[in-house]
């Protein structure tokens, strides 16, 4: 009986973090619609999740789970409402709540979850927040990412990035910020920060933070769908074009990205054969248009690069010193030390490994704590056989990873440089 109870303990605890993952961003922008207040929806949601795994683990799960907290949830803003000071304020949305639940009720059907995820980010991103916390702030709450993996986007501290969320959800309600697209002529004050939320939901599904495999496909195609919505908002945008073909180029890769037991396979030893032409194709078009718009940016030059890649012959054969410009390019734009950490890994196949490890010496003060750049530096430490220098560095990357197949492909490379003597 303990067993069978153990079992559905962890079925529940499973399925309420698939939820999380993949709904949370629905979720969360029906319950700001429906309850007019970012923090109350954000308390609501984390309650009706602690109800699901309770009830969850006695009953087992419910036809529709993510309709099922929505309809929890939004029980839990109806008795906050009773119970605020405040009432006569809130009669509206209380009015709506309970209008939705009857509706639910009398049908006997699950909640519909309307789609508000465009109207939550550009909630997210308004000026009112400083740009690094409207990105951030946007990933925890609309993509469900966690603290750990934000911090790591913006190589902070995860103490710091913590509190800096909590300030910016009370700013929210506290300078009651509407939850709506805002007009046109108001797009410009957000459009950078909403794209970079896009990108880095699609940076983090297509290299997970932590977990066992090193793709998210559930965050790549969640970010392209949402960057061509984006495209129909502001059409002719080249840094619109340019984000989503950076994300169709870099997702045609995914399919030769794992191996068939899950294992990471490298760039330089991936078979070809298995990229997606269509998202090629489809990429160095919107690529194309972007570039012939001449006002040039980061997304632009990103895919330019990806797009350099996606039509190399081979990996030798890839237009490395290219690379090289593009990236120092980008480094002009924006003085963000990745770009010349990737700089330096085009440098190590235009000019040798020597050269690129020249240049990442630069970079050790404000990269010690980001684990590519240890990896990148074992990779030049062992195509220039130095074994006990690379395994070294491999084994700080290890350290710093909370992938598995990551930390498995790393291990791997160590083990490859031979025994210690």
């Amino acid at each position: 009986m303990a067993s069978d109870l153990s079992e559905r303990q962890q079925s529940a605890r499973e399925a309420i973090e698939a939820l999380a993952r993949a709904d949370t961003g629905r979720l969360l922008g029906a319950l700001v619609r429906d309850t007019r207040d970012f923090q109350l929806a954000e308390d609501c949601l984390q309650e009706a999740l602690e109800s699901a795994l309770v009830h969850w683990a006695r009953n087992g799960l419910p036809t529709a789970p993510a309709g099922w907290v929505l309809q929890t949830a939004r029980r839990k803003a109806i008795d906050r409402f009773r119970r605020a000071r405040n009432f006569s304020r809130k009669a509206k949305e209380y009015g709506l709540l309970i209008e939705l639940d009857r509706e639910t009720v009398e049908s006997d059907e699950s909640p519909a979850i309307p789609d508000e995820r465009l109207r939550l980010i550009f909630t997210c991103c308004h000026p009112a927040l400083d740009a690094k916390t409207r990105v951030a702030l946007t990933l925890r709450t609309l993509c469900g990412l966690t603290t750990r993996e934000i911090s790591r986007a913006f190589l902070d501290r995860e103490e710091a990035m913590a509190q800096r969320l909590v300030r910016a959800r009370h700013k929210i309600t506290r300078a009651g910020i509407g939850f709506e697209i805002p007009e046109p002529e108001h797009w410009a004050e957000r459009l950078n920060s909403v794209l970079s939320v896009i990108y880095l939901t699609f940076n983090e599904g297509y290299s997970a933070t932590a977990g066992p495999g090193p793709l998210r496909h559930d965050l790549c195609l969640e970010a392209i769908r949402t960057g061509r919505l984006m495209l129909e908002l502001v059409p002719g945008d080249p840094e619109c074009e340019g984000l989503l073909a950076l994300m169709l180029l870099n997702h045609s890769r995914a399919a030769a990205r794992v191996g068939d037991q899950g294992e990471m396979i490298a760039l330089d030893s991936q078979d070809r054969s298995l990229w997606n032409r269509d998202e090629i194709t489809e990429g160095c078009t919107l690529l194309d248009q972007a570039l012939k718009r001449a006002r040039p940016g980061l997304f632009q030059l990103q895919a330019a690069v990806s797009a350099l890649h996606a039509q190399a012959p081979s990996h030798t054969e890839t237009g490395w010193s290219e690379i090289v410009l593009l990236y120092e390019a980008m480094h002009r734009l924006s003085s963000n030390p990745v770009y010349l950490l990737n700089r330096a890994v085009a440098l190590s196949y235009a000019a040798g490994a020597d050269a690129a490890l020249i240049a990442l010496t630069e970079l050790e003060a404000e990269l010690s704590g980001y684990q590519p750049f240890h990896a990148a530096k074992a990779d030049f430490q062992r195509r220039l056989d130095r074994p006990e220098a690379a395994r070294i560095s491999y084994q700080r990357a290890v350290d710093l990873s909370n992938n598995e197949s990551e930390k498995a492909f790393l291990h791997g490379r160590m083990v490859s440089l031979g025994a210690q003597d």
